[in-house]
């Protein structure tokens, strides 16, 4: 009986962390959309040097982001544009 209660006490507590960790990845997604969104939409020509290096530096990390997940991204940005609109 209390290695049952141990047991779901575990199960529990996985629980509530994959949540957690679900959450953080839908924020992330929610990040990384924005940001691709709006390193897409930049005009180089029109930044100042500083602010076109740093929009390089962006657009490199989002490049690193496996398909699936920038398509996620996108995604996600894409149904929270359209809710606005």
């Amino acid at each position: 009986m209390p290695n049952t209660i141990l047991r779901e006490q575990e199960i529990f507590m996985l629980r509530e962390e994959v949540e957690i960790l679900m959450n953080e990845r839908r924020c992330l997604l929610d990040t990384a959309g924005a940001a691709a969104v709006f390193v897409a939409k930049l005009d180089g020509n029109l930044l100042p040097d500083s602010a076109c290096q740093a929009a390089k530096m962006l657009s490199s990390a989002l490049n690193t982001l496996p398909e699936e997940t920038l398509r996620d991204a996108l995604d996600r940005v894409k149904a929270k544009f359209l809710v606005r609109v």
